[in-house]
C-alpha cells in the first residue's frame, strides 16, 4: 500500500510569528526602503548639478528625462516606505495593548491574593477588643512609671518635719547678722579715728613734713 498510495508526509509545523518578530521584519524593510531614497537623492544631486553646468537644449532635455523617472521612483519608494512605517506603528500598538492587557491581569490577580491574605489575617491575627486592652494597658504602665519616676527624683536629703516658722525666724536672723557686718565693714579703722595724732606728718625732730618736698630734703633733716 505505502508503494502505490504513498508514506503519509508529516505534518510541517511553521512556528507562528510575533507581533515583536513582524514588527522587526517590517523595520528592517523601512529601513532599506529609506538607502535606496537617500540613493535617490543623491542621484538626482547629480543631475540637477549637470544641468547647471549643460548647454545644449537636447542634453538638458534628456538629463531632465533620467531625473524625471528617478524622482518617480523616489516617490514610489517613500510611498512604500510610508505605508510600511504605518503598519509597523499598529503593530507596536496592539503589541503595546496586549502588554497592558497581561499587566492588568496579573495586578488584579496580585490584588485579589492580597484581599484574601489581608482577610485572612484580620481575622485570625487582629481584635479591636484585644487592641483597646492593649491600649488601655500601656496607659496604666506610662502612669505608673510617672509615678515611679516621681518617686526616685524626690530630695531624700531634705527633712519633711520641720516647721516653716522656724526656718523663717532662722532666715530673719540670717539677714539681721548680715546687716550688722555690712555695717561694721562701712566704719572707719578706731586707729584712724585717735584725735591725738598730728594733723601733719613730722619728723624725729618734731618738725612738720611737707608732702611736695622731695624726698631728698626729708633725709637731710
Amino acid at each position: 500500500m505505502n508503494r502505490i498510495f504513498g508514506k503519509n508526509k508529516a505534518k510541517v509545523t511553521v512556528p507562528v510569528p510575533t507581533l515583536d518578530d513582524a514588527s522587526a521584519g517590517i523595520g528592517g524593510r523601512v529601513d532599506k526602503m529609506d538607502e535606496k531614497i537617500l540613493s535617490l537623492d543623491n542621484e538626482l544631486k547629480r543631475y540637477k548639478d549637470k544641468l547647471k553646468t549643460t548647454k545644449s537644449a537636447a542634453a538638458k532635455k534628456n538629463i531632465q528625462k533620467r531625473a524625471m523617472e528617478v524622482l518617480k521612483r523616489k516617490r514610489m519608494y517613500e510611498q512604500q516606505r510610508d505605508n510600511m512605517a504605518g503598519q509597523q506603528f499598529n503593530i507596536d500598538q496592539a503589541a503595546f495593548g496586549i502588554e497592558s492587557a497581561k499587566s492588568t491581569v496579573e495586578t488584579v490577580a496580585a490584588m485579589k491574593v492580597a484581599n484574601t491574605e489581608l482577610k485572612r489575617a484580620v481575622k485570625n491575627d487582629l481584635n479591636l477588643d484585644d487592641i483597646d486592652d492593649l491600649a488601655d494597658d500601656m496607659a496604666d504602665m506610662m502612669e505608673d512609671m510617672n509615678e515611679i519616676n516621681e518617686g526616685l527624683a524626690r530630695n531624700f536629703s531634705t527633712p519633711e518635719d520641720i516647721d516653716e516658722a522656724d526656718l523663717e525666724a532662722e532666715l530673719d536672723m540670717l539677714e539681721d547678722e548680715i546687716d550688722e557686718e555690712d555695717i561694721v565693714g562701712d566704719e572707719a579703722p578706731s586707729y584712724l579715728l585717735d584725735t591725738n595724732l598730728p594733723s601733719q606728718p613730722t619728723n624725729a625732730l618734731g618738725d612738720n613734713i611737707n608732702a611736695e618736698e622731695p624726698l631728698a630734703n626729708t633725709l637731710k633733716s
